[in-house]
């Protein structure tokens, strides 16, 4: 008897190479395909967004950013939050300018997603970076901590840490990258007195105390903007304003304090807003007086209420709602002044 065995050489296995992932256009490096996917004007993302997995990431990317402002190819855009007379919620929007399509109006407003609290009342804004953050408001009379941010690359809307109390009718304004909000809340307990003025640093995620002086605090305010380092905070009473390098506080000139109306934006370290007439005005802080802005006498309706106000890339938006067809109808309505 007799046996035989039969054996088979096996080859070592071999790992798998590692799969690269798809160029961003096929025939050239990444690194010269963002050099042009860069310069290409932001109304045509979302089509672009379409063509692959890997140009999708990079239209969401940070670094298709960073590369627009090293090429000079950044883009202002506006984005506005409106509360229309027959819907109970806030909704944002963006103003799409498509000056290339004749058809179209110049601007059109684009709606974005909702906000997760969309019925939100008086709530304070701020921005920074790429990102809006909305700052708590009330929710049937009942002040919220809450912070949202939206993503203005991506148009998505993510939790912020919460303020450390409630507020609504806050003042907000961004400096050196950190938020800081005042007032919105009833100073009727330790924790709120200490807490009246916060910051928020997008960095480290936290948010901490402000030291105000006790006599300051006032509850609601009406109005607020950011000047050569220093946040203004405007109430019924007497305005306040926030220097953030010293950590000093001091209330506003009487001259400003009597003269702000409504809201308003600062370009060039000069506020601008409407005055008791219906004209714009421009306040200019280092020599302390109020000048008209010439030359808009024919342009613009005046305005005694109602009217907003931006800085765009360094120029002036005026927005405005019209009444059509009987009421029924609200249209928005700006005028670009450089």
């Amino acid at each position: 008897m007799s046996t035989s065995t039969n054996t088979t050489a096996v080859k070592p296995s071999t790992p798998p190479e590692p799969t690269q992932s798809p160029r961003l256009i096929p025939s050239l490096p990444d690194d010269v395909a963002l050099n042009i996917i860069a310069r290409v004007p932001r109304r045509h993302h979302p089509t672009l967004s379409l063509v692959s997995k890997s140009m999708k990431s990079l239209i969401s990317s940070p670094l298709l950013y960073a590369a627009r402002s090293l090429l000079s190819c950044a883009e202002h855009f506006l984005y506005i939050s409106l509360r229309l007379h027959n819907r109970h919620f806030m909704r944002f929007y963006t103003l799409y300018q498509n000056p290339n399509n004749p058809l179209n109006p110049k601007y059109s407003l684009i709606p974005l997603p909702l906000i997760p609290s969309p019925s939100l009342v008086g709530s304070a804004f701020a921005a920074i970076n790429h990102k809006i953050y909305v700052l708590g408001g009330s929710i049937k009379d009942i002040p919220s901590p809450q912070v949202w941010s939206l993503d203005c690359r991506t148009h998505k809307w993510e939790p912020a840490p919460n303020m450390h109390v409630s507020r609504e009718f806050a003042a907000a304004g961004a400096f050196d990258d950190k938020i800081y909000v005042i007032g919105g809340c009833v100073v009727d307990n330790w924790a709120r007195s200490k807490n009246w003025a916060e910051v928020y640093d997008p960095k480290t995620g936290k948010w901490n105390s402000v030291p105000s002086p006790i006599q300051i605090r006032e509850k609601w305010m009406h109005a607020s903007a950011v000047i050569d380092g220093k946040v203004y905070a405007m109430a019924d009473r007497n305005g306040v304003c926030y220097e953030v390098k010293s950590g000093n506080w001091e209330t506003v000139d009487s001259d400003l304090d009597n003269g702000w109306r409504g809201r308003a934006c600062v370009i060039d370290g000069v506020l601008f807003c409407y005055d008791y007439l219906g004209n714009i005005r421009g306040y200019d802080v280092k020599e302390g007086t109020w000048k008209e802005l010439k030359g808009l006498e024919k342009g613009l309706p005046r305005f005694l209420c109602g009217a907003t106000m931006a800085n765009l890339g360094g120029k002036l938006m005026v927005v405005w709602e019209s009444k059509n067809g009987g009421g029924k109808e609200t249209e928005i309505r700006c005028a670009e002044i450089e």
